[in-house]
Order: C-alpha cells, then structure tokens, then sequence
C-alpha cells in the first residue's frame, strides 16, 4: 500500500513565528509527517515569515489596512491560501479574524491556539485575565475557529498551573511552551487520522 503523501499545511501568523518554528522543527526532526508549503501573514515585517524563508517554505502578505473592504480581504485571504491546496490551515498567532469566505472554505480545517482554558477568558489578554481573576491553574487550548471569537469546538486542552509571583511574562512563557507541543501533537495526529 503506498504512503499516504504528508499532510500540506499552511501556516498562518503576525508575529515572531515561535509556534511555526516549533512545527518546522518538528517536520524536520520527522515526529510530525507534514509539510508546511506556506506561511502568510498580515503584516510584511512579521519574523515568522523570516523563519519560514529560513526553512525554504514560500511566503506571502496580505495586509489589511485601515478603511480596507473586510470581505474582500478575507475573500482575497481565502484564495491565497486556497492556491497552496492545503489539507490544514493553522493560525499560529495571526492577529485577525477571519470572515465568512474563509470559514466557508476552510473552516472544518482551520485551528487556533489560546493561551487559556477555553471557554474561560477569550480574546487577546487571556494571560492578563487569568492573572486579574486570581485563578490557580490557567493553560492551553487548541481549537476549531469559527465566526466567533475563541469560541470554537474545542479539539485539545491542557492545564498550567499559576505559581506565586508570576507576572503575565513568566506564565504566558510556561504556556508557550504548552502550546507549542500541543500544536505539534495535533498537526501529527490529523496527519495520521485525517480528523480533528
């Protein structure tokens, strides 16, 4: 029986790329049969896109500016990502959300990490709220995106626990850590099943 050909994965992100890294490193090492064949960003000085030109994995831009049509850039979005015929798109920290023409097309396919225990504290302080909220044990989760914000189904979940003293920096550091492994783990795991 021939091997399946690895799973193609697009990589979505805004910023320095830690959560891609960690996927390429786990493509070459060989822990996660997958191929990542592109990573975009909204933003053109994001250094991830430097780490996946780095690794030899095309790139592309596709900012969303100011006074810019929502759906046209999201539908614009869609087929940029389309064009790499990807089997999983994965947002690792892409700072937008998505619209209807993206979830349309990708949208049983498109996961997202959180730097908390979803549903608990949604949207981009979730390690700022965790702290104000005096909660003992926050974490991670890997999820399905939806319409709505961190509110999809939730595909993997693990905790970490809040030590004395700790500042948004040191806990949001711990639950990178996390996060990087459980995206590793999820991305290998569809690889092998073909299901979230």
């Amino acid at each position: 029986m021939p091997k399946p050909r690895p799973l193609r994965v697009v990589v979505l992100l805004s910023g320095s790329g830690t959560l891609l890294q960690s996927v390429l490193e786990a493509v070459a090492d060989g822990t996660c049969e997958a191929e990542v064949v592109a990573v975009g960003s909204d933003r053109a000085d994001a250094y991830g896109l430097e780490r996946a030109r780095a690794a030899h994995v095309p790139t592309f831009v596709h900012p969303l500016r100011t006074g810019d049509d929502r759906a046209l850039w999201d539908a614009g979005l869609a087929e940029l990502v389309a064009s790499y015929e990807p089997d999983l798109v994965v947002s690792a920290g892409f700072m937008k959300l998505v619209g209807a023409a993206f979830l349309a097309q990708f949208g049983d396919r498109f996961i997202n990490t959180h730097p908390a225990l979803l549903p608990s504290f949604p949207g981009a302080h979730a390690v700022r709220d965790s702290l104000a909220h005096g909660v003992k044990v926050t974490g991670a989760t890997v999820f399905l995106v939806d319409a709505g914000v961190d509110t999809g189904r939730i595909i993997a979940q693990e905790a970490v626990a809040v030590e004395p003293g700790d500042t948004e920096a040191s806990l949001h550091e711990r639950i990178k850590v996390v996060e990087r492994r459980m995206l590793v783990d999820t991305i290998a795991r569809y690889a092998t099943e073909r299901t979230l």
